[in-house]
């Protein structure tokens, strides 16, 4: 697009100022918890096609969002939902018994929700239109226990949205983008051959 800055400074800036945008867009799309890989997907696609040069903007989003949630994003969301219910209730489990190895238990259970987190924001990047969540989340879970790095990476932006909520709460909405950017690269570093 024309409109957008040349160099590389300014280019930079602007990846950078249009992730946080898109992270305020889907922070606000996923507010009922059930629509957040959707949102997650929504942004993934505006981000590669902001990137790509192509049009983008908030229309291109919001059709994308209806798109995502259409093809299963909503039972994705909802088993997502549920299976963080069970590794909290798992937690407050193990802090109220006093049982042997609930710390293991409880490090485990952790584990499991960052693996469960990275696999659902892979499969958001992975997302097309015409693809059903179904067929993306088995794929991102292999690539989360296969690609180390890139998970690391995407769990690197999970702690970007942590500073920011524990600096200040309203800045963990733009953060958002930050972690979405973070998996595209790490989706996009495990498809460029080395």
């Amino acid at each position: 697009m024309s409109g957008r800055p040349r160099g590389r400074f300014p280019a930079g800036f602007g990846v950078f100022a249009e992730c946080l945008l898109v992270g305020v867009w889907i922070a606000v799309a996923a507010l009922p918890l059930v629509t957040l890989p959707a949102a997650l997907a929504a942004g993934a696609a505006h981000l590669r096609r902001w990137t790509g040069g192509e049009q983008a903007g908030l229309r291109f989003f919001a059709t994308d969002l209806r798109t995502a949630l259409r093809g299963g994003g909503w039972s994705a969301g909802i088993a997502y939902g549920a299976a963080l219910a069970l590794v909290a209730a798992d937690l407050a489990l193990v802090r109220a018994l006093p049982v042997p190895g609930g710390r293991a238990t409880g490090a485990l259970a952790i584990l499991a929700a960052l693996w469960l987190t990275v696999t659902v924001l892979r499969a958001a990047t992975a997302w097309r239109p015409d693809l059903r969540w179904r067929a993306l989340l088995g794929p991102a879970a292999r690539r989360a226990l296969r690609d180390p790095a890139g998970s690391l990476l995407v769990v690197c932006g999970l702690a970007v949205i942590g500073a920011s909520a524990w600096f200040s709460a309203p800045l963990a909405l733009p953060a958002v983008g930050i972690l979405v950017a973070a998996t595209v690269a790490a989706e996009h570093r495990g498809a460029v051959p080395r």
